[in-house]
């Protein structure tokens, strides 16, 4: 499975991938992450809990960084395993570019998964991918470019 996607981020691009590797940002964004600790400069442990299709599971799993060129891209591999549910394998290529006061995130993911994951068919999985991704970068740009923080303390002062 393939996915390319670009999303502007309202934050200069140090501060966003400054962002890419602050474990506490990537924990916050990512959905249903439970764990995400630092191991290494480059290496992470996660915990997620996920819901393919039917298929609900909590995968453990270590994310590595590499071909690191800050501010400008990186590579991000990962692997997690989900017991029964079965496997996830993926690589993401990053990059961003400055957009005046902003910066473009544009990201290439190829995944694989396996077990009963594999099971449930290509165009579910596909639409499962694309959703949690969309999901995470949404997260990703509220977090980086303090909307949420924004709006907690609109509903704080109300």
């Amino acid at each position: 499975m393939k996915l390319a996607e670009e999303i502007r981020i309202e934050a200069p691009r140090e501060k966003v991938y400054a962002a890419l590797n602050d474990p506490e940002i990537l924990r916050q964004s990512i959905p249903g992450c439970e764990t995400l600790e630092m191991v290494s400069d480059t290496e992470l442990n996660a915990t997620i809990r996920a819901k393919v299709g039917p298929v609900r599971a909590r995968f453990k799993g270590e994310v590595t960084l590499s071909d690191l060129n800050p501010p400008e891209s990186y590579t991000l591999a990962g692997q997690g395993k989900g017991g029964a549910a079965g496997f996830a394998r993926g690589e993401a290529s990053v990059r961003l570019t400055e957009d005046g006061d902003a910066t473009l995130l544009q990201y290439d993911v190829n995944a694989t998964v396996g077990g009963k994951l594999a099971q449930l068919g290509g165009r579910l999985i596909d639409n499962s991918a694309r959703a949690l991704a969309g999901e995470f970068f949404e997260n990703f740009r509220k977090v980086v470019s303090g909307e949420d923080e924004s709006r907690e303390s609109e509903e704080l002062a109300s």
